[in-house]
Parts: C-alpha cells; sequence; structure tokens
C-alpha cells in the first residue's frame, strides 16, 4: 500500500506542477514578450488576456509545493537546501511581477512605465529561476544520510543556467501563441513575426537539451537508447518534431488556435521527457521516490483531502477559462 501511495503522490506531483508549466507559462510569456511590444494600449492588451485567470495558474504552484512537503519530505529538505538561492528569488520575483501586475493599471501616468519594467523584469526573472531549478535536478544532488551534502552555488553551472535560457524562450513561445489565439489586428500580426523567430530558438535549445543530457549523464543515455527502450521512447521526439512542423505550417496558414495547442503539447511532451529520464529517483541520481516518501500513513490522511481540494481547482479552473473564452478587444477591462 505505501508503495502505491508514493507512486499516486507522485503523479499528483507531476500533475500539478506540468499544470504550472503550462497554464502560468504563456501568463509569464506575456511578460518576457512586452519589451517587443511599445504601445501602451497594445501593452493594456496583453495583459487583459491573461487577467481574469494569472492568480489562478499559481494555485498549481503552491498546491505542488505542498504536495512534495507533504509526502515527501526529503526530497523537499534537500531540494529547498539545495536551491535556497534561486527560489528564492523565484518567490520574490513572483511577488514583484504580482504586484506590477495590479499596481499598473492604477499607476499615473508617469509612474507606468516603473511598472512595465518590473513586470518585465519579474516574469524574466522568476521564468529563468524555474529553469535553473530543473536543470539543477537533472544534474541531482549529492545527499549524505538524510541531508543535502553540496554547497550552496551548486546550481550555478552551465547547464542550469542553459535550461533557465530554454525555459525562458518556452514561455515566451507560449505567451507568443496564446496572444495570437486571444487577440486581432496589429498585435496579433506581431506575435505571429515573434513565434517564428522563436519557434527556431526553442528548436536550438531543445538540440542542445537533447545531446547535453545523454553525453554528460551516461544514465540518462542508458535510459534512452538501450533496447528495448529506444523502440519503446521513439514516439516522444517524433511527436516533438510534429507540433514544431505544425505549428510552423499553422502561421504560414494564420491559424489562431493550432498554434497554442500545439505549443501546450511540445511543453507536455518536455516535460514528459525529463520525467522519463529521471525515474524512478524524486532526489537524483540515487534516491527514489520510495525511499524518499513520508510513512503510508501519511500519505493516505493527505490523499483524503488531495481528493477533495482537486476536483475544485479543476473546476474552478475550467469554468473561468470557459467564461473568458474568445477574444480580447481594445477597451475591454478585466482588471
Amino acid at each position: 500500500m505505501g508503495i502505491e501511495l508514493a507512486v499516486i503522490w507522485f503523479g499528483i506531483i507531476i500533475f500539478a506542477t506540468l499544470m504550472y508549466i503550462t497554464m502560468d507559462g504563456f501568463d509569464l510569456g506575456i511578460g518576457i514578450l512586452m519589451p517587443l511590444v511599445k504601445n501602451r494600449d497594445e501593452r493594456d492588451l496583453m495583459v487583459n488576456t491573461v487577467a481574469p485567470v494569472w492568480d489562478g495558474n499559481e494555485t498549481w504552484l503552491v498546491l505542488g509545493g505542498a504536495a512534495l512537503f507533504g509526502a515527501f519530505p526529503l526530497a523537499y529538505a534537500v531540494i529547498i537546501d539545495a536551491l535556497t538561492i534561486p527560489l528564492t528569488i523565484m518567490l520574490i520575483a513572483l511577488i514583484f511581477r504580482g504586484v506590477a501586475f495590479e499596481f499598473r493599471f492604477k499607476a499615473l501616468p508617469e509612474h507606468q512605465t516603473f511598472w512595465d519594467k518590473a513586470f518585465i523584469i519579474g516574469s524574466i526573472v522568476a521564468t529563468f529561476c524555474q529553469g535553473i531549478a530543473v536543470g539543477a535536478v537533472i544534474e541531482g544532488f549529492p545527499v549524505a544520510g538524510r541531508t543535502f551534502a553540496g554547497g550552496g552555488f551548486d546550481w550555478l553551472a552551465p547547464f542550469p543556467l542553459f535550461c533557465g535560457l530554454g525555459l525562458v524562450v518556452t514561455y515566451a513561445l507560449l505567451g507568443s501563441t496564446w496572444l495570437i489565439m486571444k487577440t486581432e489586428s496589429a498585435l496579433q500580426q506581431q506575435m505571429y513575426q515573434a513565434t517564428r523567430y522563436l519557434l527556431i530558438a526553442f528548436l536550438i535549445a531543445m538540440i542542445v537539451v537533447s545531446l547535453w543530457t545523454p553525453l554528460a549523464y551516461p544514465s540518462i543515455a542508458e535510459r534512452w537508447f538501450s533496447m528495448p527502450n529506444l523502440f519503446f521512447l521513439a514516439p516522444v521526439p517524433l511527436l516533438t518534431g510534429y507540433c514544431l512542423w505544425r505549428i510552423h505550417t499553422a502561421i504560414q496558414q494564420q491559424g489562431q488556435t493550432s498554434p497554442f495547442v500545439m505549443a501546450l503539447l511540445l511543453t507536455f511532451l518536455g516535460f514528459s521527457g525529463l520525467g522519463i529520464s529521471l525515474w524512478p529517483n524524486i532526489i537524483p541520481p540515487e534516491i527514489s521516490i520510495w525511499e524518499a516518501a513520508a510513512p503510508p500513513e501519511s500519505l493516505g490522511f493527505m490523499l483524503v483531502g488531495a481528493l477533495f481540494i482537486i476536483p475544485f481547482i479543476l473546476g474552478y479552473t475550467f469554468w473561468t477559462y470557459h467564461v473568458f473564452s474568445g477574444k480580447v478587444k481594445a477597451g475591454e477591462a478585466y482588471h
């Protein structure tokens, strides 16, 4: 029963993390893209496309963090200790960005530029730190006994930093395709153009990471390129290539919904590839989900609450996106 509960809770954390990455990804992507748009009204329009949903998107980050703390306390302790600096900076950036989101609509004209810059910087820094965390997890953490045995700046290495840049590109791609779906006219055309360049940048980042990880980490290479894994896992890179091609063709044909759907699928495939590379370790390279799990009694007790609250989160999330579906036009305000 304990093993089953550990797997269930690992699935819940993966689900919450994936929901956060996909839903808050395009939200943060809008802030990353804002320097490309100079017109004040168009910037307001960009922000209005996510105004009804942005704060709800971050619910999944809270759920994932709380689930990790309760279900896998060893993993939580090691990750927090190893990544104290980037995670603290990320949280400060998210707070600063949230304040800027509200204040930019209410500030005096002479202060609006400051809050726009705060929104941009907060979005970029938070995304970059999240990418650093992903890269550091892939690299793994030295653990002695049940404590982190590395240094506070181990994350400051080439691979995590490159992952930070890669995630900035990924969120920007999600943001540009979201704006294609939600806007019209000049801003939409500008996002079509931005998506063309972001697609190239994403392809380059994906190729670099795909080559870097198996070359630097033999266990990942064995997972992907040994038989019969090579045969069973081949659909992941094939589907990734298909999504990239579909986004390219959809942009050429001025498609409005399919670029965003394919960008979401790209994100899901990238996250799936990460999970495949690391499974069953929750603290790479050696500590599995079963070794890091809380006692079965704790996992079972928490699961009752999770099965109650997750449907409510899904319900209001679906309702919000349903109510505010469709195009957002200039002059509409949801703030």
